[in-house]
């Protein structure tokens, strides 16, 4: 059964591969492992992140005291990203707010900071993120369909995507730098043009100011064997497409991927969104000169 377990970790902050083109990252940090949300594609399921229960959530208790202890020590203050293995704001966050406070510390010592999310729950850290904020704050909702009833499907421990787009608007209102993560792009669910168009439409009306796309996904080892389970039971007959066009790929193309981009780019000039964030650049250091 799933369930929820406690573990020291050793160290939290990770350094990003340079250059991250998508995420603008100097710096990610896990504070849980496994995630509620158990959406249906999640490349997290994959035997390289070593989770063997995807559906426990082990929670790195003294998280915060490692952030704490880190710190001060990164010479570079670079952006800070949550979220790349498990949501920051799965629902045991209610329970330990380990997120909460690590934002305290990112605030203290004048760090920025990306959150990539699928949940309204960050609204609750509004305050501390309105003082990051100071230096740099994005918060980022992964947004793949807009139709809640099909979002249940595919992302059913989720916020559905109509309450997160409230919060994005919620949190632009107050100056936040908000976007939406358009990815996965799934074939044969989630790969119309009509789907794109309504997301990058939804986007610009809730106040953000970017879309960062993927046309695709991934699928690999227990990744795929969980997702085609899932469209088995879900979405009976499209596994048998999928194997047909795709095979043993990792990753997976939608067939009209090319007017899907077209039409991806064409809207986000329309409405004036950025198709990638900027990335933050710390004040350069003043040098003391010498006296003689």
């Amino acid at each position: 059964m799933p369930g929820i377990h406690e573990i020291e970790a050793k160290t939290l902050l990770a350094h990003v591969k340079q250059p991250d083109t998508w995420f603008g990252l100097k710096y990610n940090m896990n504070i849980y492992r496994g995630c509620q949300h158990q959406c249906i594609y999640c490349d997290s399921r994959s035997e390289c992140y070593g989770i063997e229960e995807f559906g426990d959530v082990l929670v790195k208790v003294n998280a915060v005291d490692l952030l704490r202890q880190e710190l001060p020590r990164k010479r570079v203050k670079g952006m800070i990203g949550t979220g790349s293995m498990s949501d920051p704001y799965t629902f045991v966050e209610r329970r330990y707010n380990l997120m909460g406070r690590a934002l305290a510390v990112i605030a203290e010592f004048g760090f920025p900071v990306h959150i990539l999310t699928k949940s309204d729950m960050v609204l609750r850290d509004l305050d501390t993120l309105r003082t990051i904020n100071d230096v740099h704050a994005l918060v980022s909702f992964t947004i793949t369909t807009t139709d809640d009833d099909l979002a249940r499907k595919l992302e059913p421990g989720a916020p559905s995507p109509s309450r997160r787009l409230k919060a994005l608007q919620t949190l632009a209102g107050h100056g936040i730098h908000t976007g939406v993560i358009l990815m996965p792009v799934l074939p044969y669910l989630t790969d119309s043009e009509a789907t794109i168009s309504r997301i990058v439409d939804a986007t610009a009306a809730h106040g953000a100011e970017f879309v960062l796309p993927a046309f695709g996904m991934t699928l690999r080892d227990r990744q795929r064997a969980y997702y085609y389970d899932q469209l088995d039971a879900l979405f009976p007959g499209l596994r048998a497409r999928y194997e047909a066009r795709y095979g043993g790929q990792y990753h997976c193309v939608p067939e009209n991927t090319a007017r899907l981009r077209t039409l991806f780019y064409e809207r986000c000039a329309a409405h004036g969104l950025a198709t990638q964030v900027s990335r933050y650049m710390p004040p350069a250091q003043s040098q003391q000169l010498p006296l003689f």
